[in-house]
């Protein structure tokens, strides 16, 4: 059985080269992917669902409490 994937909920700081695709101090689905954090760079989930590759020095990491975190991914 195949393990799910860690999510994690990200804010944009930087979205230099990417205007159309990255809003910034937008809040983001990452999706953990070792193979691209080795090479510094974070999978992100846009708005069509998709997951893109973009540099991990463009995003911070957020702590939500439970409630709002669970009600964030659930939107999602």
């Amino acid at each position: 059985m195949a393990k799910p994937q860690a999510k994690q909920l990200v804010v944009c700081v930087n979205n230099e080269g990417y205007p159309a695709s990255l809003e910034k101090r937008k809040i983001y689905l990452s999706i953990r992917d070792p193979g691209a954090e080795k090479h510094g760079l974070l999978r992100i989930v846009d708005e069509s669902g998709d997951d893109y590759l973009y540099p991990k020095a463009f995003f911070r990491s957020i702590a939500l409490p439970q409630s709002v975190k669970k009600a964030v991914l659930s939107a999602a």
